[in-house]
């Protein structure tokens, strides 16, 4: 099937209507489109109404001249070759024109020939620079946002739309759920944007609390309190000429709400113990799981504040609604794995994939790194066929219910198993189905455990780090199997 090609445009501005008609001639006949203006004025409109390719502009014309229409396509960012022709031979306002970013100057009476070579050239090298611009914007963006695996459409339109807003100053706020990499694509946004080379910062909202707010986020000058033993410089202070990551905004204090709002609107902080003010210099991004509307409705979030943040929204989608990436998603975090412990490389069956790719994932991303970190530690040899341990009520669920339909579904994170008081005891012919099931995920749990506390060499820290848990939580799963002083003597008898 042949596709007909979008003929160039170009504009001819001059005030002598026979040199409008010659030269539109010339274009017609090199099989370009012809658009006239016959002066500055009707020039500039019509740059503003069409699409125009290539700009031939008479240098002297009443109303705007030649050099106030170079002037105003500077000013306004319009990026065309144009080209100046006048009927005076005047070398010096040639090489102004030149300077001031035309392409060529040409002087009347001007030869059919020339004029002929002159516009082909023009419109070829203008061509071929917006082919090198999008292949370095595709280039760009393969570096920018390499952290972020998928190939989904959904995926693709938020990275587009965060592509977008980089190169501007506005606030973001990336709204996710948990698991979904809000601060992937935060840390995109800033490694892409004209702060690149400035600090990012990232601020754990919940996790400040009102008393030391003051000092965390502004900053306190050596004895302003009790254990002030040197200066201080605040999260505001330190994203100087950077950018600033808000996380889990939604957990703020009305308290700690107010002194932010005042630093977005006035951009100046006040250190704790210091009367003098500084002004700082950041770019916001927020990041959220939260909705606010209803925060806002019941007083828990200023209104003021969250119009300031929402500049900008980002919406990451759920893995739910992005399941054409969970094969491809869990490829990657196994050869990663299998890298990062010096493990012969292995793989998934065909049918894992598919089940992984059924499952609804409330955990998102998150969850499904440490899914398959277990798969790889349970592994019985070059091939995941099975993984027990995935819960199959989600399965289900996820399986009955079209990605439409699974989008508007909340579902929360699956509970933890009960405690049961012989979980390393599998299942027998006797024993009921459902603590049979309960029992094979408790064993399957263990085991996983076992594996990676022998694949780390004997090393508790080592060990957490694999499972992708804290060593807390792996001495409280260790104290629930009984096992938290004979960690070694069960790995030898292989429970």
């Amino acid at each position: 099937m042949n596709t007909k090609r979008e003929k160039n445009n170009v504009l001819i501005a001059d005030d002598s209507a026979v040199m409008r008609t010659l030269i539109s001639h010339v274009i017609t006949k090199l099989g370009y489109n012809a658009l006239t203006a016959n002066d500055g004025d009707a020039c500039i409109h019509t740059l503003n109404s069409e699409k125009v390719d290539l700009l031939l502009l008479d240098l002297n014309m009443p109303g705007k001249n030649g050099m106030e229409v170079l002037s105003y396509l500077k000013a306004n960012d319009m990026v065309l070759p144009v080209i100046m022709i006048t009927a005076d031979d005047d070398i010096s306002q040639a090489v102004q024109c030149i300077k001031m970013g035309a392409y060529e100057y040409l002087t009347k009476p001007v030869k059919n020939d020339r004029l002929e070579i002159t516009v082909s050239n023009a419109l070829s090298e203008s061509s071929l620079k917006k082919k090198v611009q999008l292949l370095e914007k595709e280039l760009k963006q393969q570096n920018i946002f390499r952290r972020i695996y998928g190939e989904s459409p959904a995926l693709k339109k938020c990275i587009e739309q965060a592509m977008q807003v980089m190169e501007t100053e506005v606030n973001v706020l990336v709204i996710g759920e948990s698991g979904t990499g809000k601060e992937l694509f935060a840390q995109a946004i800033h490694s892409g944007s004209k702060r690149k080379n400035g600090p990012f910062v990232t601020i754990n909202c919940a996790a400040i609390s009102n008393e030391l707010a003051d000092s965390l986020l502004f900053g306190h000058v050596k004895g302003s309190f009790t254990g002030a033993n040197s200066d201080h410089t605040g999260f505001f202070e330190q994203a100087d000429g950077g950018t600033i990551l808000l996380d889990e905004i939604g957990d703020m204090s009305l308290d700690i709400q107010a002194k932010v709002l005042r630093v977005l609107q006035e951009r100046k902080i006040r250190r704790v113990g210091e009367k003098k003010e500084r002004s700082v210099d950041f770019r916001l991004i927020s990041a959220t799981h939260k909705d606010f509307s209803d925060a806002i409705k019941n007083k828990t979030f200023r209104a003021d504040l969250y119009y300031r943040l929402e500049e900008y929204p980002l919406l990451i989608p759920p893995l739910r609604e992005r399941r054409e990436d969970i094969p491809l998603l869990a490829n990657h975090f196994l050869d990663s794995f299998c890298t990062a412990n010096n493990i012969e490389q292995i793989s998934f069956s065909a049918s894992v994939l598919e089940n992984l790719s059924m499952y609804d994932w409330p955990g998102n991303i998150r969850e499904l790194q440490n899914i398959v970190r277990r798969a790889a530690i349970n592994r019985s040899g070059d091939e995941i066929t099975s993984i027990p341990f995935l819960p199959q009520t989600h399965m289900q669920e996820a399986a009955a219910l079209s990605p439409s339909d699974q989008s508007h579904i909340d579902k929360p994170a699956p509970p933890e198993p009960k405690e049961q008081k012989a979980p390393d005891i599998p299942p027998t012919e006797t024993t009921a189905p459902e603590q049979g099931k309960a029992l094979l995920l408790k064993n399957a749990e263990l085991q996983t455990i076992l594996k990676a506390y022998e694949l780390a060499g004997g090393n508790q820290t080592r060990t957490a780090e694999i499972l992708g848990i804290s060593r807390s939580s792996l001495y409280r799963k260790l104290k629930k199997f009984g096992i938290e002083k004979n960690l070694s003597l069960s790995v030898t008898k292989g429970l």
